[in-house]
Parts: C-alpha cells; structure tokens; sequence
C-alpha cells in the first residue's frame, strides 16, 4: 500500500482534523496518511470512493489511537457540574482577526472528550448520535461535553491576544464553520 496522490491541501485537513483530535503530531500524521493509503493498482472508481471517506477514516484512526485517553477524560467530563447560565456577552462573535493558530491553541487546551464531541459535532457537522457512537459514551454526557467544550473554547478565543505575523482563520475544508 502506498499513501494516494491526495491535494496537499486535502492532506492538510485530513491532518489538521486528525491533530484537533488527538492533540499529538505523529498520531495525526498516521491517521491522515492512514485515510489516504490504497493500493497501487486501485481503479479509478474505488480512489473517488476513498477520497470521499478519507475523512470518516481519519476520524476512526484519530480516535482509535486515542480510545484510553477519551474514557479517562469522559469520566472526568461526567463529573464536572455544567453550568447552562454562563452566557457569552451579549454580541459577541468570533473576530474576523482571529488567526488559525489562536483557535488550535483553544481547542487543544480543552480537555480531549469535550473536544472530541466539538469538533465532531460544530466542526465536522456530524449529528449527535453519530458523535455519542464514535465517542463510544451515551447521547447526554456528548452533549453536554460538547457545550463545555464550547464554552471554553468561546472564554479562551475572547481572551486572546490578536498575532499579527500569524495567518488569517482560514478553516479548511467545506466540513468546517
């Protein structure tokens, strides 16, 4: 097997996904290229067919290589006390100034199941039940570490300091908001 010919613009969010994931370079450099492998004599219709799951597989490798750390941190998550009257200030909204590197460095400061449960269900669009059965954890702990999640992520992006030499959010792939 060898890794297809992919965009490299493609790779990249194959890997940026699988990093957001795991929060570990080599993990996600795996998954990503894992997602893209297939044999070297694969027909035409089968690589169209691989290149429209490459992100379902990443997915799966990303959170395999992730399985013990996501229930530690599940747990934690279920002992933690949401609290739903935390509101973001009224009109607040992501900056047009906020660097891609600003919003990496929040979501992987986020503990890894809540994380897992945004970035599966805001970033990736994926429907709730589809994250609870990824996450291998029931419906409401998934929703509840995604708000969590969201509203940690939301605190720390409006507490950081606009870096003017990093480059402009520019998220990749039609799958991120």
């Amino acid at each position: 097997m060898q890794a297809m010919n992919q965009a490299p613009k493609e790779m990249l969010d194959l890997y940026w996904l699988a990093y957001l994931l795991t929060g570990n370079r080599d993990a996600s450099f795996r998954a990503a290229v894992d997602a893209a492998e297939l044999p070297e004599d694969a027909s035409p219709f089968f690589t169209e067919w691989v290149l429209r799951w490459s992100r379902k597989i990443a997915i799966a490798k990303s959170l395999g290589a992730i399985r013990e750390e996501l229930h530690t941190s599940a747990r934690r998550t279920e002992a933690t006390v949401f609290r739903s009257d935390l509101r973001l200030p009224r009109g607040w909204s992501l900056s047009s100034h906020t660097k891609t590197i600003q919003l990496e460095q929040a979501l992987l400061a986020i503990d890894v199941f809540p994380r897992c449960a945004l970035v599966l269900s805001i970033l990736e669009g994926l429907p709730l039940e589809d994250v609870a059965t990824l996450l291998n954890e029931e419906r409401d702990l998934v929703k509840t570490a995604g708000a969590i999640a969201l509203q940690q992520l939301t605190r720390r992006l409006s507490a950081s300091p606009l870096q003017r030499d990093s480059p402009s959010l520019a998220l990749p792939g039609p799958h991120y908001v």
